[in-house]
């Protein structure tokens, strides 16, 4: 089983690349447009040093906006389902937020808190947070109405019923909630790198392609993807060994 996962993927990786060199050779696109594989492998280890540095950069902005997004979704959930008038207040709010392009944002928040890693974290944060707090108030929402009364018939309170019934059983689609957000954690780096940043994948990515250096930006590319698919598999992780410990 363990040996079919790790073929599965491996397969459709080589597919890729094979199709990529197979484009490059039918159309005769010149490198500039479009780097073969092995231009982008040369360029991943001629600039090792930079795109770890800038990788190193890039996740430490994931961390700390998937941490807040996260943290403060899962927070407005529990409060949203403790007093349902808060909910019907701001629900709408949040389903107008996410009307509102994140790139569009981007640019107002480095105006506001400056070139460093803050405008990144928040617009990481603000992707992140969504996601966590819609999956987990409907798991809060979800709770049986008759373990609600069980619990209020030997005397559970509003706090209590939540800490011990709503919240433990609520966990799935908070997981649910954190792997969602993880898939998406990298993009809002990257985006507010794209941004304004002279640090991180993203900045690599603009600076390469304003010097035509195509490879190196589709190596920063690759370091992004494998970040990405790395940060989701480790917050699976957690989930799944933090419901086993729960469940």
């Amino acid at each position: 089983m363990r040996l079919t996962r790790f073929l599965a993927p491996s397969a459709i990786a080589a597919g890729f690349v094979l199709l990529w060199q197979g484009l490059i050779l039918a159309t005769g696109l010149p490198p500039f447009l479009l780097p073969g594989p092995g231009a982008v492998a040369a360029a991943l280890i001629a600039q090792r040093e930079v795109l770890t540095g800038a990788a190193l950069r890039t996740l430490a902005e994931v961390l700390a906006g998937f941490a807040l997004g996260a943290g403060s979704g899962a927070m407005l959930a529990v409060a949203m389902a403790a007093w349902p008038r808060l909910a019907a207040t701001l629900r709408p709010a949040l389903l107008i937020s996410q009307v509102i392009p994140t790139f569009a944002l981007a640019p107002i928040l480095t105006l506001w808190l400056g070139y460093g890693m803050a405008p990144k974290i928040v617009v990481t944060a603000l992707i992140c947070f969504f996601p966590v707090a819609s999956a987990f108030l409907d798991g809060l929402e979800r709770t049986s109405p008759a373990c609600r009364d069980l619990a209020r018939t030997m005397g559970a309170g509003p706090a209590r019923e939540m800490w011990h019934l709503r919240i433990p059983m609520a966990l799935p689609l908070l997981g649910s909630g954190l792997k969602l957000a993880a898939i998406y954690a990298p993009v809002g780096a990257v985006i507010g790198e794209w941004v304004g940043g002279s640090e991180g994948l993203g900045a690599v990515m603009i600076h390469a392609n304003g010097r035509m250096r195509i490879d190196l930006s589709f190596a920063a590319l690759t370091v992004v993807t494998a970040l990405a698919l790395a940060f989701h598999a480790g917050i699976s992780l957690a989930v799944r060994r933090g419901l086993a410990r729960f469940g």
